[in-house]
């Protein structure tokens, strides 16, 4: 399967790309923002596509054109306002989802947040950012395509351990990007996961095994 990571440059994203780079199923394409970053995965052997989510639903269109699978792992970053958080991580979405249905693409796995679908459990402090990961997971959910909406925990840069707890709800907990990264690989192809949506952290489970569960 060919899939197109969408934020690739990012920390979960990297990680998406390495995965499906040494799977024996499946090959990345990652989609970024700047020359100079689809310069560095071209030269690792990675296809690349230069998409900007604030431009056009046509140009992410043609930046997605061939892929079978596309991975939305992009976000504003918590060093933005909420004016960027909305383009990106809701607006920029939406519009990969709907460039996605022009392409031809069925199949669509986003990052969202813990509890992004439950209002009276979002953290205050980053509102407008659970805001957009609200409707966006509403949009997709609308969309007619085969998604998957991942919802992790506070993200760690620890390494994984290969032991997480997915769920419809989960309580607060955190996770490593590892094994979210991991946990999206693990879902492309996992009908169980199929229009489906749910949360995950650390947990007792290996992550094939949590996945086949849900």
């Amino acid at each position: 399967m060919n899939v197109a990571v969408v934020g690739a440059n990012g920390q979960i994203g990297k990680q998406v790309v390495g995965l499906l780079k040494e799977s024996s199923e499946h090959t990345p394409r990652a989609i970024v923002r700047k020359e100079e970053q689809a310069q560095s995965f071209e030269q690792d052997g990675v296809q690349s596509s230069l998409v900007d989510l604030e431009g056009t639903v046509d140009e992410i269109t043609n930046g997605l054109k061939g892929a079978d699978a596309i991975v939305f792992t992009a976000g504003s970053g918590g060093k933005t306002g909420a004016d960027k958080t909305l383009l990106i991580d809701l607006d920029g979405a939406v519009k990969t989802m709907e460039a996605a249905k022009q392409a031809g693409i069925q199949r669509f796995i986003l990052v969202s947040a813990l509890q992004a679908h439950n209002r009276k459990n979002w953290n205050e402090s980053i509102k407008a950012y659970y805001v957009a990961k609200h409707f966006a997971d509403l949009a997709l959910e609308q969309s007619g395509l085969t998604y998957t909406i991942i919802r992790p925990g506070g993200l760690l840069n620890e390494p994984g351990t290969g032991k997480v707890a997915a769920a419809e709800n989960l309580s607060r907990n955190s996770i490593s990007r590892e094994d979210v990264a991991h946990t999206i690989v693990a879902s492309l192809t996992e009908e169980r996961t199929f229009n489906r949506g749910f949360d995950l952290t650390s947990g007792n489970d290996g992550i094939e095994e949590a996945v086949r569960k849900l």
